[in-house]
């Protein structure tokens, strides 16, 4: 379980980003952050990956602070995917797949390949092996960077707007894939899109203004949502 608690971050500069923010998402279900764009939700994945600290409260894996996990331990339990890949571009999409259980772990070359190969095979998407990032599509580069962020078995995946460069029909395709991805990994997804969410996730919350507006079940959050239930709300 991951477990917000009365977490505020603000920019420098004042601007109140998160705002007596507590989440609740349980190991065995995807759980969605939803809300329009500048509501706090990439502010919140970051807070939950160790990229930002908060100016208060707590944010515990599974009951550890992770403000007192070492990064190899925080990184052994969490995966983090960008909207931005951060594939690099000079390497085919095995050797972009190695580098982390190699310098991570330190994994031989040999085991980290062998464990790259398998792992594609397995997401069903052993035909990029030998691809360059510039040779693939946007749905093919979103697969690709989980099963890079698969490789070192985290518990938990925080995915940033995974639709964002996706069309309707390579989205619809991802959500299916996701889905059947659930039974490795606890799955984040921050996202604007309410379809995609009500495709992958189970719970969910939905930020405005830094604040929750909404919580639970996602597809009554995303109902409440359609119907125009959800007001702005302003932070602070």
């Amino acid at each position: 379980m991951i477990e917000v608690d009365d977490v505020c971050f603000a920019y420098p500069g004042g601007a109140l980003a998160l705002d007596h923010v507590s989440v609740r998402t349980a190991a065995d279900q995807a759980f969605a952050v939803l809300g329009e764009s500048g509501s706090g939700k990439t502010t919140l994945l970051r807070c939950i990956g160790g990229f930002l600290r908060p100016q208060s409260g707590t944010i515990r894996i599974d009951g550890d602070d992770i403000a007192t996990l070492g990064e190899p331990a925080l990184r052994a339990r969490l995966g983090i995917v960008f909207q931005r890949l951060h594939l690099f571009p000079h390497l085919d999409v095995v050797q972009n797949m190695v580098l982390a259980p190699r310098l991570v772990q330190g994994a031989d070359a040999d085991s980290a390949r062998r464990q790259a190969l398998d792992m594609l095979e397995r997401l069903g998407i052993a035909e990029l092996a030998t691809s360059y990032p510039s040779q693939i599509s946007g749905g093919q580069a979103q697969r690709v960077a989980i099963a890079r962020g698969l490789m070192l078995a985290p518990r938990y995946m925080l995915l940033d707007e995974p639709t964002a460069a996706l069309d309707a029909n390579t989205t619809d395709a991802f959500a299916a894939w996701l889905r059947e991805l659930r039974d490795q990994t606890c799955f984040i997804i921050v996202t604007h899109d309410t379809l995609f969410a009500a495709q992958v996730a189970d719970q969910g919350v939905y930020l405005s203004g830094g604040l929750i507006a909404d919580s639970g079940d996602i597809q009554t959050m995303i109902e409440h949502v359609r119907r125009g239930g959800l007001e702005e709300a302003p932070a602070g």
